[in-house]
Parts: structure tokens; C-alpha cells; sequence
């Protein structure tokens, strides 16, 4: 497994990579299209990070 296959990053930087909105991210976290331990991880201060690798395959339909 290399480095880009478990790249989080911020709400703001997925949004930058993916051209989605931040708030387009937000809804699909909270109606549950992106899930927790899959597509979100929360740091112990409770920022959000997001698996990229994941998004894609999403994105593209190949995911969860």
C-alpha cells in the first residue's frame, strides 16, 4: 500500500482536488453517501479528514 492510498485530507483540499463544493461534501457526509471509517475520519479533535482513494472510487461508482 503507498502513500496516495491513504491520503486524508482536509474538507477544503477534497474540495480543491475533486472540484465538489465544500458544502456538496458536507451534505454527502452528513446524509451518509460518505461514510465514517471509509470516505471520513475524524481526528481525536474532532476535525474531518477525508480518504481520497475512496472519494475517487466513489466518484467513479466503484466504492462503498
Amino acid at each position: 500500500m503507498n502513500h496516495s492510498e491513504q491520503l486524508l485530507v482536509t474538507i477544503k483540499k477534497c474540495s480543491e482536488l475533486t472540484g465538489l463544493t465544500e458544502e456538496a461534501i458536507r451534505q454527502y457526509i452528513k446524509k451518509g453517501h460518505w461514510r465514517e471509517r471509509i470516505h471520513v475520519f475524524r481526528a481525536p479533535n474532532k476535525r474531518i479528514f477525508i480518504k481520497l482513494k475512496a472519494v475517487y472510487a466513489w466518484i467513479e461508482g466503484k466504492g462503498a
